[in-house]
């Protein structure tokens, strides 16, 4: 992998603030089917009793009422007209009374409180108070018809029952005639609020018992239309971890089965098409394999034609010269692509192994530069012999510094720095850090991710290059080889900073 050689850094988009702990959790539970389902369930059977109940009260309601009113007035009426039979056309003071006692005598254990008026007289069994309960809409109705008038009312928190009755005589040629006398009944309906009163307490209960079967019953719904959801998110993860083989039993036939039907086909689909790229990959390595063993022989016989071309190349003319050395390039560009695929082919055929040797890790690293004669075109951070050393392969550390200072060096801009550092970590243990540092136009936000992948380039308009595209990328097969990491950023102040961290073994 080679980074651009100009390339202005890009911003980096920061990541997703996204909700954890436990009010996240609580959240996400929140917004789950189970309770959305419960919490539908819920809301019809709270909406359905509800408006059963209300509807149910208002005829209980309407039907006791009713029937307490009807009875009151019959009784009432029987009553006045029992005892008004004997009491004269201009009734006088103690005649009203008289009947006013006589009536609510005979119905003083329902506690009836009687008023009788007749022109300018009064006659009341009950207080002045009571008795200002009845309206000027009641007592004009009275006074215009030959009928009883009714009124409910409520005076201190407790329902009353306001009855007004016209006292008629015979008729006459103009129908009922009015007397002038009027009787008023107060009665307190406590009973009758009881009863509704208990009409509302079961309408309560009938709608939380309700309330408690929709939720019982959500809650086996639930189960029922999560069981196969939890199937199929179980047969999700498990093809996300690489199980392509993975299938759903199928029951009925409702849109539930018809999914899972359809997450069988998409899965064998899946299955057999990467079944196939898996095929055409196998079948591309080991063309790449084969062919780079193949061009091994013929390339040693042309690099050492090469060599001997290069030598003779001074002598040669000017353009004979240039085709020359243009060869020699050339031919040593083709070598180092064939080294890189055999190693890359090595790496998939799980074939690489390490030789492991202890060894002066901070040396090491200086022999990698002056084998390259880099000596003097890297600044080096090391610490002095036998202060760092390690159980690690030489040759695949070499390897990996060589293609990290180069890549730097080739699309950096100096200077350029190799530092060696040791992080202690109280889980992990003793951990060598390995830094290369550059200058340059660092590495566009959008190839950071893709900057160890095989022949990935991050400056598409540049085709060619001295390296084989899989420097990064061999670079990063062993330091994972190694068990250690690898990583590729962007510096603050400009530049690109590759770190290596390998785990310190000890013999």
């Amino acid at each position: 992998m080679s980074r651009p050689a100009q390339a202005a850094p890009a911003g980096r988009a920061g990541p997703r603030p996204g909700r954890t702990g436990p009010w996240g959790r609580a959240l996400r539970a929140l917004r789950g089917l189970r309770v959305r389902l419960v919490v539908g369930f819920a809301l019809v059977a709270a909406v359905s009793a509800l408006g059963t109940g209300l509807l149910a009260f208002r005829e209980a309601r309407t039907g006791v009422l009713q029937q307490s009113q009807d009875v009151v007035i019959k009784q009432f009426r029987d009553s006045v007209d029992a005892l008004t039979r004997g009491v004269r056309a201009s009734p006088t003071q103690r005649e009203l009374q008289s009947l006013v006692d006589a009536v609510a005598g005979a119905h003083q254990s329902q506690g009836w409180q009687v008023l009788a008026t007749y022109e300018g007289l009064r006659a009341a069994s009950g207080s002045a108070e009571t008795f200002g309960r009845l309206s000027r809409e009641l007592r004009e109705a009275v006074a215009e018809r030959p009928a009883a008038v009714f009124q409910r009312v409520d005076a201190g928190g407790r329902p009353y029952l306001v009855v007004g009755l016209p006292v008629v005589y015979g008729s006459g040629r103009g129908g009922t005639v009015l007397s002038g006398l009027a009787c008023y009944l107060v009665v307190a309906q406590d009973t009758e609020q009881a009863y509704v009163t208990a009409i509302i307490a079961a309408v309560e209960h009938a709608t939380l018992s309700a309330l408690g079967g929709a939720v019982v019953l959500a809650l086996l719904a639930a189960r029922g239309v999560l069981r196969p959801v939890r199937a199929l998110r179980g047969a999700t993860r498990r093809m996300a971890e690489g199980h392509l083989d993975v299938r759903l039993t199928v029951h009925g036939s409702d849109e539930l089965a018809d999914l899972s039907r359809s997450f069988n086909d998409t899965a064998a689909a899946l299955e057999q098409s990467v079944a196939e790229l898996r095929r055409l990959e196998a079948q591309a390595r080991r063309f790449a394999a084969d062919v780079s063993h193949e061009l091994r022989t013929p390339l040693a016989a042309m690099a050492a034609v090469t060599d001997v071309l290069d030598e003779e190349a001074p002598r040669l003319d000017g353009r004979t010269g240039d085709a020359v050395r243009l060869i020699s390039e050339e031919t040593a560009r083709l070598s180092r692509l064939v080294n890189d695929l055999m190693e890359m082919s090595r790496f998939d055929a799980g074939a690489a192994v390490l030789a492991l040797d202890e060894f002066d890790v901070a040396e090491s690293l200086r022999h990698t530069l002056a084998a390259r004669g880099w000596g003097d075109l890297v600044e080096t951070r090391l610490p002095p012999p036998g202060a760092a050393r390690a159980r690690l392969d030489p040759r695949r550390l070499d390897v990996v510094v060589a293609n990290l200072v180069g890549n730097a060096l080739r699309h950096g801009a100096p200077p350029v720095r190799l530092s060696l550092g040791t992080r202690q970590d109280p889980t992990e243990g003793a951990w060598l850090i390995i830094e290369v540092t550059d200058e340059g136009p660092g590495i566009p936000e959008a190839a950071l991710p893709h900057i160890f992948e095989r022949f990935y380039k991050a400056d598409a308009t540049r085709a060619r290059s001295e390296s084989s595209g899989l420097g990064l990328a061999i670079a990063a097969e062993n330091v994972h080889l190694h068990g250690g990491r690898v990583r590729a950023a962007n510096r603050p102040g400009g530049g690109t900073a590759f770190s290596v961290e390998l785990p310190v073994r000890r013999a």
